[in-house]
């Protein structure tokens, strides 16, 4: 049975965070609130973890995971990226983006695309995830909460206890979010391509 926290929006409960982020350091899988909808999440590290992640959305290791940053120090840790990118991302950082780079070494191999090498970096706007970042002092590895058989996020935290208090270790409850899946752009070639258009802007990088 899952623990189930009913986090402030605009000022999250440090208490709270801290139990989160002994969940995730102790292995454990967590359901989130993100600018695009609910996600899940787990150690970047942790093998089982991520199993259990593939287990419960029905995916395999192809699967484009993304790992949550706080800033864009990290988000230059894991992926390459040059100068000139690094000024756009940071005039549209924190957002409803997702942006896809060739990752580096300091990514688990598990978590790149086997053919591509590629990982997903997100900065949300999101107040929750951001100080439970914090409080983690690394990125989360996560993938977008759409269950088997569905194409969207879910987005209402009842109904995800109804369907995975049984599955994970901690929801983390930021209220009812809506549908919003964020744009997706790819930098792994020469200038950066949009690949899906959400709720960021796509104008920037296009």
């Amino acid at each position: 049975m899952s623990q189930f926290f009913y986090m402030h929006p605009d000022n999250p409960q440090p208490r709270l965070l801290k139990q989160a982020v002994a969940i995730i350091q102790q292995g454990g899988v967590i359901v989130y609130p993100t600018d695009s909808g609910y996600a899940l999440g787990c150690h970047i590290g942790d093998k089982k973890a991520l199993d259990r992640i593939c287990r419960i959305r029905d995916i395999d290791r192809e699967h484009n995971f993304t790992l949550i940053c706080r800033d864009l120090s990290e988000l230059a840790t894991y992926s390459r990226v040059d100068n000139a990118n690094f000024r756009l991302l940071k005039n549209n950082t924190p957002g409803a983006y997702t942006f896809i780079f060739k990752g580096t070494k300091e990514v688990p191999k598990r978590l790149l695309n086997p053919k591509k090498k590629t990982i997903g970096i997100r900065i949300p706007d999101n107040k929750i995830t951001m100080d439970l970042l914090e409080e983690l002092g690394e990125p989360l590895m996560s993938t977008t909460l759409i269950l088997p058989g569905n194409e969207t996020a879910e987005f209402d935290p009842e109904i995800i206890r109804d369907n995975l208090e049984k599955q994970v270790d901690l929801i983390m409850n930021g209220g009812y979010l809506g549908e919003k899946p964020t744009t997706v752009i790819d930098f792994t070639e020469d200038f950066p391509q949009v690949i899906r258009v959400g709720e960021g802007d796509p104008e920037p990088f296009s």
